[in-house]
């Protein structure tokens, strides 16, 4: 039980620090800079969820946000919720984010269906999607790397 309590203890310490370094305005410039941000706050889950990196037109970051919260295999995303946020926000671009508690990041049909909707629904509104990441662990999928946004 001790070992557990330390461990925990070290990845909240670990949390504080990447979140201290990608506080507001700080800019995310390269794929591995934001896969260390969102390794650390995603990899630990138990359950799906599905948040955005709301960034200004400089990719400053303006904000985290965990928008929907789902199962272990699964979460409901709603673009009029995300078109909200970016607007309320203030926001020019964003990284879609969500984790594979599964273990798996390789993205499914749902997941790309959904990153096409967003981006749809957030053109219409001067939004730009630069990534969608799915974390699975210390496993990372960048779908711009990809070419699938």
């Amino acid at each position: 039980m001790t070992d557990r309590c330390n461990e925990d203890f070290i990845i909240q310490q670990a949390q504080t620090i990447i979140e201290n370094r990608y506080i507001r305005g700080q800019r995310l410039l390269s794929v591995q800079e934001v896969r260390d941000y969102l390794m650390f706050t995603l990899a630990p889950l138990e359950h799906e969820v599905f948040g955005c990196v709301l960034l200004d037109n400089q990719q400053h970051v303006l904000s985290y946000q965990q928008l929907f919260r789902g199962t272990i295999n699964g979460v409901n995303v709603y673009p009029r919720e995300v078109v909200k946020l970016s607007l309320a926000q203030n926001a020019a671009a964003l990284i879609l984010v969500h984790n594979h508690p599964s273990g798996s990041p390789e993205p499914s049909q749902a997941d790309l269906a959904i990153t096409q909707r967003l981006k749809t629904a957030l053109e219409l509104v001067d939004v730009r999607v630069i990534d969608h990441f799915i974390v699975a662990g210390t496993q990372t999928v960048s779908m711009a790397e990809r070419g699938l946004l």
